[in-house]
């Protein structure tokens, strides 16, 4: 088989030029090729693609399907052929048509604005116009991807001439296949075939040169003879023994201008290489059967998909399942061993679908019509595990580490973190773990690990020998693997104490300084950080303090900014409500395979509201809530303003609460902790999208302060505290009365005018009706730092006061 590339260097004369003729871009009328039946064939699928009529009737069917397909019902040739169908909508769909640029050649003008090589083709559109060539694609992938690569080179040289000079050959990246085989499934069967697979990255290789086109010159006539087309250069040996030469597997065997047998030697300066990396894909945790450990397969990354995912994400690998010869197992065995791998073709990440830069239009409209509801944060609460039970505190605690604040960095020299560090700790049975696991399922980047399995090396990071340099690698751990995102620890106070001391730098400087085997280096661990803990002997004492009641050190506990203690008391109303919601989403447990095939009906939960009065049909889907977490930490950079909130209450609340905590003992007081108040209101901003801190998000994070504060504290002073720090807290009963006055002078103001309108008529009767619009309203109540004004007029308290609220006039009416 004669390869584009190789015909192109002969007519070129081995040149550097890596273009097209230009009578071949002239003569590119793949329109007027005759064309040739692709299924006639009587030899095997390989040989028959090899051939060269086979090759130009299948880059022709290619190119017609770049240059004709356009996506969406609306332009099927089949519809617009039925008799059927109204001339009229005919005539609106053909002039649609003519106006809908086609859908590939629309996305390769994207890929050459922004100096790519690779196009994403869809598997389902080419299933649906040309299914021979998709059946083809998953029977011989590596045959039909090298001629839908060189018709994708050439329709591109069509479009932009001189797209040579910046990329040297266009990748067809297959997507969208809708068969996913399980990495312990893989079998001989799949050999040679197109496999889709997911898992985690484990463990990524540098990037090195892979030998692509090979020059040789001969020893004794010094000539040169190329270039040979490289198959395959991936060396896999589990021995140092292995390591041979790949250059020499593809030399020449005889000189044409000599007639020597040799010796050849590589020319390395003008032979071509490409990009190349091993990656490590490993099952993720969720799809191993029980009693099972994960299995692990390689992948290699070519070209333009190295380091296109970071170890610790969740992908999905569409690649070719090939094997190679392992020269040292063999030796080792006496009989040949060959060892499997993936070669990579498209890569999608887990959190490409809910990422920020691919959200929709309509994502985008949801999420701004979400943040303008003011009861959105209530709404966000009370969508946090919607299958457990109260706890609201921890409940906002979760959402504050998942929207995260603002990092900030003084002139490059001191970085202050944005990430919030939350630490759980109760009782058995308050469904901890439960809030860590939703978590990591909400989270677009989260690692979990355990107490007992996770060492200093395992949360931080580890040296190993790379098995192609032989030279000593890092390799990141669970915190470097959650950078930019979260890392969940469960039963940590079961770790070491040497184990613990090693996260002190991760969790406040949010890096990990190496000194291992020659490296010094510092490792970025830009992550929240959520622990789970149980108290010291099984259930929390509330007669001893936090610091007695489990066993972390005052440098540890000081780096969490919300510590959450949950308390297994005796209630029996709560524990009644609590079984009834327990009773209730078992019974709702229903499959949603029963539901989709009609043998069961979708279950409906009754409706109730929580403590905060959200109704639970004002939930939010999880996988809305997911892309708006996603938006918020892309788009939302809240700041802090001078005028926004009150500086003195913060620096007031910070020498009260280290009075009490030397006084009453407890969790100590630091610095840090004013930087915990400033990270939680911006957080708490984040996630009603604002682009700055207002009194109310501030008064929110004090209220976290406090709380985690007084929890932590014995309960015979507790509610002495409470006391001493309810002038912090903006209760909702002050905002009522607040809200009341404000209105009553409105309607006073109101009444006075139109009693002086009256008289001047010559009336002296007093007005039956005072009506004050509700914009008016809403700014004065703003004055008070009081924002929202409308579940003020839904309550009972404006109903007593004879008050009613038209929301069609958008005024507020009462009658005498």
């Amino acid at each position: 088989r004669i390869f584009w590339m190789i015909q192109r260097w002969m007519r070129q004369g081995g040149g550097d030029d890596d273009g097209m003729d230009d009578d071949d871009i002239d003569n590119d009328n793949f329109e007027d090729e005759e064309g040739v039946n692709l299924e006639a064939f009587d030899v095997p699928l390989r040989e028959w693609i090899a051939q060269d009529r086979t090759r130009r009737e299948i880059q022709r069917k290619f190119r017609m399907f770049l240059s004709t397909f356009r996506e969406g019902e609306e332009f099927d040739e089949d519809i617009l052929d039925d008799p059927t169908m109204d001339e009229a909508e005919r005539k609106r769909r053909r002039r649609l048509l003519a106006q809908t640029p086609p859908t590939y050649e629309d996305r390769i003008r994207q890929m050459c604005s922004v100096n790519k090589s690779a196009l994403e083709l869809s598997y389902l559109h080419l299933m649906q116009k040309e299914p021979t060539l998709a059946l083809w694609i998953n029977e011989a992938p590596r045959d039909m991807l090298d001629v839908l690569n060189e018709a994708a080179t050439r329709h591109t040289l069509r479009l932009f001439p001189s797209y040579h000079t910046i990329r040297d050959e266009i990748h067809v990246r297959i997507a969208d296949v809708p068969i996913v085989d399980s990495l312990r499934d893989l079998r001989r069967a799949h050999l040679d075939g197109l496999v889709k697979v997911s898992g985690v990255l484990t463990r990524r290789s540098g990037v090195f040169p892979q030998l692509k086109l090979a020059f040789y010159d001969c020893i004794k006539c010094k000539s040169v003879m190329g270039p040979f087309r490289v198959e395959d250069t991936t060396s896999h040996s589990s021995g140092p023994d292995g390591n041979r030469d790949v250059s020499d597997l593809h030399s020449p065997t005889i000189c044409h201008e000599c007639d020597s047998e040799g010796p050849f030697k590589l020319n390395a300066a003008r032979s071509r290489y490409r990009n190349y990396q091993r990656v490590n894909l490993q099952e993720r945790p969720g799809s191993v059967p029980p009693g099972r450990v994960p299995r692990t397969k390689e992948v290699v990354f070519l070209d333009d998909l190295v380091d296109i995912a970071r170890p610790g994400e969740e992908v999905e690998v569409t690649g070719i399942f090939c094997h190679s010869y392992d020269y040292y197992l063999t030796q080792r065995s006496g009989f040949p061993v060959f060892q499997t791998y993936v070669s990579a073709n498209h890569i999608r990440k887990k959190e490409d679908a809910s990422s920020a830069h691919n959200l929709s239009e309509a994502d985008r409209k949801l999420i701004l019509e979400l943040a303008a509801d003011p009861n959105i944060g209530k709404r966000i609460i009370a969508s946090i595990a919607p299958s457990i039970y109260g706890h609201e505190h921890v409940k906002m605690s979760l959402a504050m580490a998942l929207f995260g604040a603002v990092p900030k960095n003084v002139d490059d020299k001191h970085r202050i973190r944005g990430d919030v560090n939350v630490l759980i700790l109760g009782d058995p049975g308050t469904a901890k773990s439960q809030m860590l696991k939703y978590a990591e399922a909400t989270a677009p980047r989260a690692v979990y690990s355990a107490g007992k399995g996770a060492s200093a090396v395992g949360l931080t990071a580890n040296v190993h020998k790379d098995p192609i340099t032989r030279e000593w690698t890092l390799e990141g751990g669970a915190l470097v693997l959650a950078d930019r995102g979260v890392c969940l620890i469960d039963e940590f106070d079961k770790m070491n104490e040497q184990d613990r001391t090693s996260i002190h730098e991760a969790m406040e400087q949010q890096s990990i300084s190496i000194s291992k085997a020659g490296i010094v280096t510092s490792l970025q661990a830009r992550c929240s950080v959520i622990a789970a803990a149980n108290p010291i002997g099984g259930r929390y004492d509330s007669s001893c303090t936090l610091a007695e009641n489990v066993e972390l050190t005052d440098p540890i506990l000081q780096r969490f900014d919300c510590l959450c203690v949950l308390q297994d008391t005796v209630d029996p109303v709560a524990d009644e409500r609590l079984a009834s919601f327990v009773t209730e989403s078992h019974m709702l447990s229903i499959p949603t395979s029963d539901v989709a095939r009609g043998a069961a009906l979708a279950p409906q939960r009754s409706r109730f509201e929580s403590s905060d009065g959200i109704d639970s049909g004002d939930l939010i889907p999880q996988a809305l809530l997911r892309k708006y977490i996603q938006y918020a930490r892309a788009n939302c950079r809240p700041a802090l303003r001078g005028g926004t909130f009150d500086q003195e209450k913060i620096a007031s609340l910070y020498v009260q609460l280290r009075k009490e905590s030397v006084n009453s003992g407890g969790v100590p007081i630091a610095v840090r902790h004013i930087e915990s108040i400033m990270r939680m209101s911006e957080a708490h901003a984040k996630m009603h999208l604002r682009d700055y801190v207002r009194d109310d998000d501030m008064d929110a994070s004090i209220k976290m302060m406090l709380e985690s504060f007084i929890s932590a504290q014995k309960f015979s002073v507790r509610r002495s505290l409470r006391r001493s720090f309810a002038k912090f807290l903006s209760s909702g009963e002050d905002r009522v009365h607040l809200l009341l006055h404000i209105l009553q002078d409105m309607m006073r103001n109101e009444a006075m005018y139109q009693t002086i309108r009256q008289k001047q008529r010559g009336g002296g009767e007093a007005p039956e009706v005072l009506e004050v619009p509700l914009e008016e309203f809403e700014s004065r109540a703003r004055d008070r730092k009081i924002y929202d004004v409308v579940e003020f007029c839904k309550g009972q308290p404006f109903e007593e006061a004879g008050y009613a609220l038209d929301m069609g006039r958008r005024l507020i009416v009462k009658n005498f």
